[in-house]
């Protein structure tokens, strides 16, 4: 039996300019997106945090388990969202978007939505295949090989694309759904899972706590006939998330936040309604701003408990941090001092953080140690980092990090969502005019970016330039 919401149509609002963040596809156009930001800046003021990118896409992933319309709120509005909902679109689903329920908190700035709602209407039978022209755009699309598998005992998904910041491969995706009796084979650059009998409970033992295959193991393991336990979890709040969705679609998982999931299949799962967690990494993004700008910010929509390690960070540096509730406030009075940095799976420093974490060393007192324990390309961008006059010396999975008491505002480039974000933050502690180019990769990960900004007393302004042609020697 399909179960439904009763739920009004919703529609996608108009967007109040020609090409921007949200948009599935923009217009081919010459010239690329850049934001323009002041240097001398001071943040002050208020933001408010909305659903996390990370865990939204998941959730949307995991309506695929259940036939029947869910509703998933406090969606950040960014292109991420919209290239996830065309991916369900294509598998047959009824994707739309609205705005989130009113007596949620989630304003817009300037009558720009941050967040809103979608609603999925998942058919008895959803398509098997995710196409490469948006799988290749989105490497959370891998995402849909679990609750596929699950319900139709065969997937054929194309190789994932997404940031250029190192190796991700679908090893441990792929090794534990064959534990789980689904036979993986590989083709013109497509992932094929088949389980035409169904899959089983395993033991699982995962060589590292990776989020990706932690969420599309236990999205194929609700389904699947027996108990299954999976080893070296992944713990991030974005885990939880999704354990406790997938708990109130009725399936039975215990452990989520620890390092073992135990998780008992069930014959079906039922339609919800579900509200999207914070994003910690916007938080932490605004965070780290107040300390490299020594503003005073108070952060909103976060538990601040998910940011305990980052914020110690900027204690220890200096700053004031005062934590209440489902908010944060950061506050540097005096230029921070140097702290050093290593990344690690959750609970630990997470490595989104890492560019912010550089660029509050750049302008520190003292020398920090910034070492990338996740990723293996996130120091691509300490290249454009150095163009406003960082210094930074890098050595494989270290960098060495001298602050200095100003930057200089110069033309830099976004390699991808943190690293824009963290060079536009920077510019803000330089002197003149700093232009950040290839600003769409930062539309996938922060919802209205430029407004947060200039309500926190930033001079900011978004705009267009002619795309510079690279140069090979």
């Amino acid at each position: 039996m399909t179960h439904s919401l009763r739920i009004p149509d919703l529609t996608i609002p108009a967007r109040p300019s020609p090409v921007g963040p949200g948009d599935a596809s923009d217009p081919a156009v010459s010239d690329v997106d850049v934001i323009r930001v002041r240097g001398d800046a001071r943040l002050d003021g208020t933001v408010h945090v909305v659903g996390a990118k990370n865990s939204a896409l998941k959730l949307m992933a995991a309506a695929l388990l259940a036939p029947g319309r869910s509703l998933i709120t406090n969606v950040p509005r960014i292109t991420d969202i919209a290239i996830m909902g065309e991916v369900l679109r294509r598998l047959g689903c009824g994707v739309r978007f609205g705005p989130d329920d009113p007596v949620d908190p989630m304003v817009a700035h300037g009558g720009v939505e941050r967040s809103r709602s979608v609603l999925i209407d998942v058919p008895e039978r959803p398509g098997a295949e995710a196409d490469y022209d948006l799988v290749r755009r989105l490497r959370a699309s891998i995402c849909v090989l679990g609750p596929l598998l699950a319900r139709r005992g065969y997937v054929r998904v194309a190789h994932p694309g997404g940031d250029a910041i190192g190796s991700r491969g679908l090893d441990m995706h792929i090794a534990g759904l064959a534990r789980m009796g689904a036979e993986i084979s590989g083709e013109h650059g497509f992932v094929i899972a088949e389980a035409p009998d169904g899959l089983h409970g395993a033991d699982i033992v995962l060589d590292f706590p990776s989020v990706g295959a932690t969420e599309n193991l236990v999205m194929a393991a609700v389904l699947a006939r027996g108990a299954t336990t999976i080893d070296n979890a992944a713990r991030e709040p974005e885990i939880v998330d999704i354990c406790t969705m997938l708990n109130r679609m009725g399936a039975r998982i215990e452990g989520a936040g620890t390092s073992t999931l135990h998780i008992v299949g069930v014959p079906g799962l039922r339609p919800v309604r579900h509200a999207t967690v914070g994003d910690r990494i916007v938080a932490g993004t605004w965070a780290f701003a107040a300390a490299m700008t020594r503003g005073d910010v108070t952060v909103t929509g976060l538990d601040p408990a998910y940011l305990e390690v980052a914020l110690d960070k900027l204690v220890a540096a200096g700053g004031l941090v005062e934590t209440r509730g489902d908010a944060f406030r950061v506050r540097m009075d005096d230029r921070p001092k140097a702290v050093d940095v290593v990344t690690l799976p959750y609970p630990g420093f997470a490595t989104d953080l890492l560019p912010m974490a550089i660029g509050l060393a750049a302008v520190s007192e003292g020398g920090s140690l910034i070492t990338e324990n996740i990723f293996d390309g996130r120091f691509m961008f300490a290249n454009e980092m150095m163009r406003l006059g960082a210094e930074i010396r890098t050595d494989g999975h270290h960098a060495l990090v001298c602050g200095r008491e100003r930057l200089s505002g110069a033309p830099v480039r976004a390699t991808d969502i943190r690293a824009g974000a963290g060079l536009i933050i920077a510019g803000l502690c330089a002197d003149g005019l700093t232009e950040v180019s290839h600003v769409h990769h930062v539309d996938r990960g922060y919802p209205d970016f430029v407004a947060d900004l200039r309500a926190l007393g930033v001079e900011v302004e978004r705009g267009t330039a002619p795309e510079e042609p690279d140069l090979a020697i």
